[in-house]
């Protein structure tokens, strides 16, 4: 059986900003998740969790956790989270790309 990589996980400069607008409770919930599903298999789509957005080059993903979105790009062992949003602002943020 092959050996599964681990991803390291990297919170982008906006990141910190984005977490202080978030609740004490849903911030717990978003970090936990992003290091569950983002450690091992951060480019698997999961039907409602994870998705790689099309159109966008380089690829971006989004994880979704409850009503916050999680944007990340896969950099060769890495994990770069982008930001993390309110679904309400997610879409205004996407236009940038």
């Amino acid at each position: 059986m092959a050996a599964q990589t681990t991803f390291l996980i990297e919170l982008g400069p906006g990141v910190e900003r984005d977490l202080r607008g978030i609740s004490p409770a849903d911030q717990r919930k978003i970090l936990a998740e992003i290091q569950l599903r983002l450690r091992t298999e951060p480019f698997r789509e999961i039907k409602t969790r994870i998705k790689r957005l099309a159109g966008i080059i380089p690829p971006l993903y989004r994880l979704r956790v409850g009503d916050y979105r999680a944007y990340y790009r896969i950099v060769s062992d890495h994990v770069v989270v982008l930001a993390i949003l309110h679904k309400k602002d997610s879409e205004l943020w996407l236009r940038r790309f």
